[in-house]
This record gives C-alpha cells, sequence and structure tokens, in this order.
C-alpha cells in the first residue's frame, strides 16, 4: 500500500498522508482542507493493529469526507464496517470470500451513490472486471465463509497461546491474546474473535526467522493468506520489502516478524512443522 499511495498516485496528482493508525487524534490533526478520503485497514497487515471504525467513522462524517476500510484481514465473517460508519469497505476476495487459494478478485460494497456512481463507471470502461469463472468460485466459497472461519479463528488462537509461551518466541501479535493492545476493542468488533492471520516476532532476527521459515514442510511458504491451508511469509522480504527499513521499522515490521495465515489443519500437525524451525525450545 505504501509503494501505491506515495508512487503511483502521485501520478495522479493525489496527495497522502500518513498517520499513526490506531490514534483516533491523529487522523483529526491529519485532516486538511483538500482531504477527500480516509483510508484504513483494521486489522492491519501484517502487525495486527486494530482500529476504532466508529470513531474513525465519527472524524470522517464530521470532516466531511469517506471512510473507506480494508476488511480483507478479518472478512465480513467477523467484522463489518458500514455498520460501524464506514462509506466503502474493501475485500480481498482472494482471501477468505474464495478461501481455498484459487483465484484473484477484489469487491467494494458501500453506499449506493458512490458504488453505482464512479466506481461502477471506472470499471466498467476502465476494465478491472473479474472474470465469470472468479466471480462463481467465489461466489461457492462464500457458501462456507461462516463455517471456515471458525476454525481458522479456533486454530489461530490455539497457535498464538502455544507461540507466546515459546522461548524462542519474543513477541505474538494476535488480537485475541489478552497482551494485544487494542484487544478489548477488537473483541467489540471483530465478533469477539481474533481471525486467522497472527504475527510473531522470534529471537535473532532475519536470520532466525528464515530458519523457521525454511524448516517448514506442511505449511505453505507464500505472501497470500485466507486459504485452507495455513501460509507462512517473512514480511520485511515479501509483501513489505519494497519499504525503506525505515518505514518498516516504524510500522512494526521488524527483521524477526513472521506472519503466519493459519489454515483448517489439525493444530498439533502445524505446531510441529513450526516447532522444528524454532529449535530446542520446543514444546
Amino acid at each position: 500500500m505504501v509503494p501505491l499511495l506515495d508512487q503511483i498516485a502521485k501520478k495522479f496528482g493525489i496527495e497522502t498522508t500518513w498517520v499513526e493508525a490506531t490514534n483516533l487524534d491523529a487522523w483529526k490533526a491529519a485532516i486538511r482542507p483538500n482531504t477527500k478520503l480516509l483510508y484504513a485497514e483494521s486489522p492491519s497487515n501484517p502487525v495486527l493493529e486494530v482500529i476504532d471504525i466508529a470513531g474513525l467513522a465519527a472524524i470522517a462524517k464530521q470532516a466531511g469526507v469517506i471512510l473507506a476500510m480494508d476488511n480483507a484481514v478479518a472478512s465480513p465473517a467477523l467484522q463489518r464496517p458500514i455498520e460501524l460508519g464506514a462509506d466503502l469497505v474493501i475485500h480481498s476476495a482472494t482471501k477468505y470470500l474464495e478461501g481455498q487459494g484459487r483465484v484473484l478478485a477484489g469487491a467494494i460494497a458501500g453506499r449506493a451513490d458512490l458504488v453505482s456512481g464512479p466506481l461502477f463507471q471506472f470499471v466498467r470502461t476502465a476494465g478491472p472486471t473479474i472474470s465469470p469463472y472468479n466471480a462463481w468460485t467465489c461466489l461457492k466459497g462464500m457458501e462456507t465463509l461462516g463455517v471456515r472461519i471458525k476454525g481458522h479463528c479456533a486454530n489461530a488462537l490455539e497457535m498464538a497461546r502455544w507461540l507466546e509461551a515459546h522461548p524462542a518466541v519474543e513477541r505474538v501479535l494476535y488480537p485475541a491474546l489478552e497482551s494485544h493492545p487494542q484487544h478489548r476493542l477488537a473483541m467489540q468488533q471483530q465478533s469477539g474473535a481474533g481471525g486467522a492471520v497472527l504475527s510473531f516476532v522470534v529471537r535473532g532476527g532475519r536470520e532466525a526467522a528464515w530458519r523457521v521459515i525454511d524448516a517448514v514442510e506442511l505449511i505453505s511458504n507464500t505472501a497470500n493468506f485466507g486459504d485452507v491451508k495455513t501460509t507462512i511469509c517473512h514480511p520485511a522480504t515479501t509483501t513489505h520489502g519494497r519499504m525503506s527499513p525505515a518505514e518498516r521499522e516504524a510500522a512494526g515490521i521488524v527483521e524477526g516478524l513472521i506472519r503466519l495465515g493459519v489454515g483448517l489443519e489439525h493444530p498439533d500437525d502445524v505446531r510441529e512443522d513450526l516447532a522444528r524451525g524454532l529449535g530446542e525450545g520446543k514444546k
């Protein structure tokens, strides 16, 4: 998202201002006379920060600007930003909506005057339209979304608690853990569940993180998540590799950070796979 807004958007004369996502006062202070849109992701990828969506919606409404929320991590099975006051919601349908990693797809939902107006005209004329097969696959996937998410969340919480107690792990980032800084807010917004994505920081930095990732055999090493299969990646050198080291550090994307998209396998199998790379301290 940083390269998209800072590089591509500028070509169209679009100015961007970055704020501390969880600080509502920072959002309010950043609004200028020419501000048109507030854009946020909650929980954020990959550090799982949780934003007060209702509070941010109130700021947007007072300023007369549009609030768009990226809901890819939580999915509509857990979180419905429109009910909390958002004007637009962006879904990466590639992830939990489809659910098995078979297609690339996306969706935007929200106010009729926005979706049926300028957004529809853009899709109609510029061409970013989903293929019929991909649309059908997503619709079929959505039939099992609620059941799948329950299993994902249960497995993710079990993995998060195991990792939090592991001596090779410095920190676990997962909204359903009491140690998460926005735990209470997350439980209110996300139907009492933490979601399927968690991140953890291993002791030893990049080399230790790569050792864990290189050792897995069951888990899939890929930058995607949302599959029934557990996935793993090193954000600092993959999904967020185009950010500068300073930008990553400021965002909490440290060298030892690993992102885990917890699937529907038996947790014992995933634990055993991770323990191989975590070394002698495995439990």
